[in-house]
């Protein structure tokens, strides 16, 4: 099993090119079952996840080939669909398998989806998902740990989810391109990810308007084509936020290319309350930071508040902060497992049910520590670039599932980390 043993002390310095966000690819990818031509995706990140994801479509019937000329670009055939069965094999290791069953059943009038899996790291029911669906016509019944699923045409409805819910909002939305009539998304989900899914829709001949906001409309069409041209995957504005916390603590000068500072608004806000040094142009953010910056508190809530995805990596930029921080997770009971970890390198964190208290401290010492789920892998590998001595990661096939050779990444700008057995 792949670990990452990294030796702290060492500024950054250079440039980094942000890969595709994992969010949007994931949908976008599944979304090429509601066409029945060949199409593009482009700037597709090089994740497990993205290969898992492959592996399902494939399983489908999907002809899935990332080009060899242009190896970020992922050419989708959905023509020959063999079968409407996402099998548990396939399914068990990531929850976003769930994003095939809007788009099974909007075009082939049903689907057999197993129940999902992912990170450990708090219940994600599907129920939102099923509940709309319901809403659209669909009879459902989940028997043998698989969702079965079975509509002559789905109707368009109004849809209040019980919750904000991104796969939740990302189904429903493919699943209401092809409905009968129209379906109004309320309560939707406002992320940036969902907002590109929708101009992929849209670019594939679908009817939104309201995407971004919390109210989406959505007219059915009988049939969706393929784009004219390749869609771009936007950039991961996660991948972007952990980069730019790993400079904020180990200090240093780098510049993020191919991103988006209008995604990141709260993140670099929180940046510059820490006394990190933000500057930015329409696809590029530059961070500077020396000495130990600002202990500063945070409480995550759905976009545009503080993302969840980057609460670890800002806890572990407070363990060496000055002061003392509160950091309130809202969205996951069990998005804490990080903080043993962290204090086996030394952090002072006390957890109180659903906050967490960092006492700031001048440096860490590096340890053998595991990685618990994807954000909190990334949250080790910056503490392990200020600790001092060696830190070994474990477990990192969680960090592969959403970032594109982070290792190789940092390395590039002077860090000393290295993958090994």
């Amino acid at each position: 099993m792949d670990k990452l043993v990294i030796r702290g002390g060492r500024t950054l310095q250079g440039e980094v090119t942000i890969s595709g966000a994992k969010n949007a690819a994931l949908p976008e990818l599944c979304a090429a079952l509601l066409c029945p031509e060949a199409m593009t995706l482009a700037n597709v990140p090089r994740l497990q996840d993205v290969s898992t994801t492959l592996k399902v479509l494939r399983h489908l019937g999907v002809k899935a080939d990332r080009s060899e000329a242009l190896p970020d670009q992922v050419v989708l055939d959905a023509s020959e669909i063999v079968t409407r069965e996402a099998p548990y094999d396939l399914v068990k290791t990531m929850r976003a398998s769930i994003l095939v069953l809007g788009p099974l059943l909007a075009r082939f009038g049903e689907a057999r989806v197993s129940l999902p899996g992912g990170c450990a790291i708090g219940s994600r029911p599907v129920d939102q998902h099923i509940k709309g669906l319901q809403a659209m016509g669909a009879q459902i019944v989940v028997e043998h740990g698989y969702i079965v699923a079975r509509a002559e045409r789905l109707k368009g409805a109004r849809i209040t989810t019980d919750m904000v819910t991104v796969t939740g909002t990302e189904n429903l939305l493919m699943a209401a391109t092809l409905a009968d009539g129209e379906t109004v998304l309320e309560n939707a989900a406002q992320e940036p990810e969902v907002t590109d899914l929708a101009d992929l829709l849209v670019a594939m001949g679908a009817r939104i308007e309201g995407q971004g906001t919390h109210r989406i409309r959505i007219q059915g069409v009988d049939r969706l084509h393929a784009p004219v041209r390749p869609h771009e995957i936007i950039a991961d504005r996660i991948e972007t936020g952990t980069f730019l916390c790993a400079v904020a603590a180990a200090g240093g000068d780098v510049t993020l290319r191919r991103t988006r500072a209008d995604h990141l608004d709260v993140v670099l806000d929180k940046l510059r309350e820490a006394g990190v040094q933000i500057d930015a142009g329409p696809d590029w953010i530059r961070v500077r930071a020396s000495g130990r910056p600002k202990g500063i508190s945070l409480r995550t809530s759905e976009y545009p508040a503080f993302p969840t995805d980057m609460q670890a990596q800002f806890m572990a930029l407070n363990c060496i902060a000055q002061g003392t921080s509160r950091v309130t997770e809202t969205i996951f009971e069990n998005r804490f497992m990080h903080v043993n970890e962290l204090v086996r390198l030394g952090a002072h964190i006390a957890v109180d049910g659903h906050t967490a208290i960092v006492e700031g401290i001048e440096r860490l010492s590096g340890a053998t520590v595991m990685a618990t789920d994807l954000r909190a892998s990334a949250s080790l590998v910056i503490a392990g670039l200020v600790a001092e001595g060696e830190t070994c990661v474990d477990r990192i096939y969680h960090l592969d599932r959403g970032y594109d050779r982070m290792e190789e990444k940092l390395r590039g700008i002077g860090a000393d980390i290295e993958r090994t057995r």
